[in-house]
């Protein structure tokens, strides 16, 4: 983890390796000017009393996310984060400077929270054929926060775009709004996300997929928590020119997001085929359910079958000439 331990001054990095036994099992590094480091592991928190980050020491922090040019940074210090090398990404918070309404820049930076990325293979396997009739269907993940969305829609679009036993490799077109899906960095993908699978990275949804569209002709599109009506609007948009989308957002259940007002021309639409609703308990990754649009349980029994990977190249046919 020497991308995250270099971004602190070398007397804290010397005292975080003396305390972080078990990187495997942490998911933040929370930095509070003035008050004590806190570890966020996977079941539980604990404040690093001794460890108290000075204004110098927050500076340090910054200038090693910025690389020492802040200036290069600004859209992202607007948005509230920073992707470093690895995929993990800094949230930052302090004073915000406004403009007619909009922020316009985050001054004296005082919070830094370092969420780890780690990347889990192999969790949507089970679930693929579940996905798959003829050809991929629009696909809705949902679930609270931190319960493991993001992490399932990355390896669905590593299968897809990879090609796995009798599904077909796909072009996948990914729309990394909060760059937490590839993740890049300078432009490249810190995670796997498959060999056919290009990034519009730090782009609004609504836009991005229309140019994602025209730019990269992909069969699937892939983006992270819609919610306004301008996300619904661009997820329809895609829709129409023919392409699948797999999407994921914010909820405890199906009934919840039927109820969001900004969603309801989803559902009148039937844009979506299948919906898998996720948990955090007992641990983030769980699988409540897989249902179809009419409400029914989807069901695949995995036993005895046989989950090697195929690598194959084959780029399947099928490419929707006719997309604007």
């Amino acid at each position: 983890m020497n991308e995250i331990l270099r971004l602190f001054p070398k007397p804290v990095e010397d005292k975080l390796r003396r305390e972080i036994m078990n990187w495997n099992q942490l998911d933040e590094i929370r930095v509070r000017i003035g008050k004590p480091i806190e570890l966020v592991f996977t079941t539980y928190s604990r404040m690093v009393r001794h460890l108290i980050p000075t204004e110098q020491d927050g500076l340090f922090i910054l200038n090693q996310l910025s690389e020492h040019s802040i200036y290069r940074f600004e859209d992202e210090l607007r948005e509230g984060y920073i992707t470093i090398e690895g995929g993990h990404r800094v949230g930052i918070s302090g004073k915000v400077n406004t403009e007619k309404g909009y922020v316009k820049a985050i001054r004296h930076l005082t919070f830094f929270n370092i969420r780890i990325a780690r990347q889990v293979r192999d969790i949507s396997k089970p679930y693929l054929p579940l996905l798959y009739q003829k050809n991929y269907v629009n696909t809705l993940l949902i679930g609270p926060p931190k319960c493991g969305k993001t992490t399932f829609l990355r390896d669905l679009v590593r299968f897809m775009s990879d090609g796995y036993q009798y599904l077909p490799a796909q072009k996948v077109g990914v729309i990394d709004e909060r760059s937490e899906i590839a993740a890049c960095k300078n432009g490249i993908p810190q995670h796997d996300i498959g060999l056919r699978t290009d990034v519009m990275d730090a782009c609004p949804k609504a836009e991005g997929m229309m140019m994602m569209i025209r730019s990269m002709s992909p069969n699937i599109i892939a983006v992270d928590e819609i919610g306004s009506k301008e996300d619904v609007q661009g997820l329809l948009e895609a829709l129409y020119a023919g392409v699948t989308v797999i999407s994921s957002v914010h909820g405890q259940n199906l009934e919840e997001i039927k109820s969001r007002p900004s969603l309801q021309p989803l559902f009148r639409n039937q844009a979506f085929k299948r919906f898998i609703t996720f948990s955090n308990q007992p641990k983030p990754g769980t699988v409540l359910s897989v249902t179809n649009e009419n409400g029914q349980t989807q069901n695949y029994d995995t036993r005895g079958k046989d989950y090697e990977m195929d690598w194959s190249h084959a780029i399947s046919s099928g490419y929707n000439a006719d997309r604007v």
